[in-house]
């Protein structure tokens, strides 16, 4: 598969644990089998659109979010978005680990200099 089919699964499965979900739950909800949910994630299923937003809806998150900066992700082939890197650890967790991420980086900030 591709590397966008990838992308997305990974976001999937990164909301899907972000949520506590296992992948029986998140299927059940979304009404889809188990193991289509685990070849998603993995990238091997190129999965419709009508199958994305009902995972979307059951995550409770926008359809576009799982879509999000993907092109920016398929420029860069070959070599490392180290900002997107970024971005998609951080998407993957919890709003109370985000901001003790962005306080650690904020605190590595002030000694960038010395």
């Amino acid at each position: 598969m591709g590397s966008i089919a990838k992308n997305v699964g990974r976001r999937i499965r990164n909301y899907r644990t972000k949520l506590g979900l296992s992948q029986e739950k998140l299927a059940e909800n979304a009404g889809c089998h188990p193991t289509y949910i685990g070849q998603v994630e993995r990238g091997e299923k190129n999965a419709t659109i009508e199958s994305i937003e009902k995972i979307a809806s059951a995550l409770k998150v926008p359809l576009s979010e799982l879509f999000e900066k993907i092109g920016e992700l398929e420029e860069t082939v070959g070599e490392r978005n180290i900002p997107l890197e970024c971005y998609e650890l951080l998407a993957s967790k919890t709003p109370s680990e985000q901001e003790q991420i962005l306080r650690i980086i904020l605190e590595m900030d002030k000694y960038k200099d010395i």
